[in-house]
């Protein structure tokens, strides 16, 4: 028998709550309807959005990554807000 198309759902890929619905959709109406149904569900949604990297947050964390790890620098939890002001950088703990 060929294996069918809707059996290459690959299920590594799959977030946690796609493998519930998933697994939901084969107990309730068989392995094959619920696999097809779920096939059909996954196309219908909307692909992720690509997020670009932030150079400068990624030059921030290099720079200050180092003294983190050396214990010459403490991020206190909530960490900081950096923004720039009149020729300075401004740093200011986050309120909650």
């Amino acid at each position: 028998m060929a294996t069918p198309s809707f059996a290459r759902i690959d299920q590594d890929t799959l977030t946690k709550g796609q493998l519930r619905k998933l697994e939901t959709l084969r107990r309730s109406v068989g392995d094959e309807i619920g696999e097809r149904a779920f096939a059909a569900w996954l196309a219908t949604q909307p692909k992720p959005v690509v997020v670009e990297k932030d150079h400068d947050a990624e030059l921030i964390v290099d720079t200050l990554w180092p003294l983190v790890e050396d214990g010459a620098l403490e991020i206190p939890r909530g960490g900081y807000l950096i923004r720039r002001g009149r020729r300075r950088v401004i740093v200011e703990p986050v309120r909650p």
